[in-house]
């Protein structure tokens, strides 16, 4: 009996377990993945923000009366360098190399990638002066030439829609008289 009580009496010590251990060991590993990944994202962070002061006197360089673009740094889980609505800089996969893309309506596409800030530079500074460049377009547009065919247009098709519906009721009117016509003279 002493053998068994010694037995039993070993199961309820505490002792270290292989899977405690590795549970431990998988944790302290867990914490250092973590401290890479936060200083990989502060590092991406860092270089996006090196490229927003280099973007400083372009954006300088805007008319204050552009509203066009919004640029400033997001700080998500992939951290971005926005220039306004539909592009951005992000971090490539290796982390160092800089990919300047624009969203569209059939997705998004990449307009520069550079190890090197200032190719950056010169890429987003040829896409302000596009973006510059249809807003001058769009409002070049003289107001009485876009605004005088387009009210001179819907008046013919309403009165060939008006005309077109009352042929319609007369015609069905005349059908249904017709039809009306044929029954009674059948059940003479």
């Amino acid at each position: 009996m002493s053998d068994a009580y010694n037995t039993g009496s070993k199961l309820n010590e505490p002792r270290p377990t292989r899977l405690r251990d590795a549970l431990r060991k998988a944790r302290i590993e867990a914490a250092d993945r973590t401290g890479v990944v936060v200083d990989l994202r502060d590092a991406e962070i860092a270089r996006l923000e090196i490229l927003d002061e280099a973007l400083d006197a372009l954006f300088a360089e805007v008319p204050a009366d552009v509203d066009l673009f919004d640029r400033g740094i997001s700080r998500g889980d992939n951290p971005r360098l926005w220039i306004d609505v539909v592009a951005h800089v992000v971090m490539g996969r290796d982390k160092r190399m800089y990919r300047f893309v624009q969203d569209t309506r059939f997705g998004r596409i990449v307009l520069a990638e550079s190890h090197e800030p200032a190719r950056i530079v010169d890429a987003v500074t040829d896409y302000v002066a596009r973006r510059l460049i249809e807003r001058e377009q769009a409002l070049s547009v003289p107001p009485s030439t876009a605004a005088a065919p387009a009210a001179a247009e819907p008046a013919k098709p309403r009165r060939s829609a008006a005309l077109s519906f009352v042929l319609g009721v007369v015609v069905g009117a005349a059908a249904l008289f017709g039809v009306a016509l044929l029954a009674s003279l059948r059940n003479f």
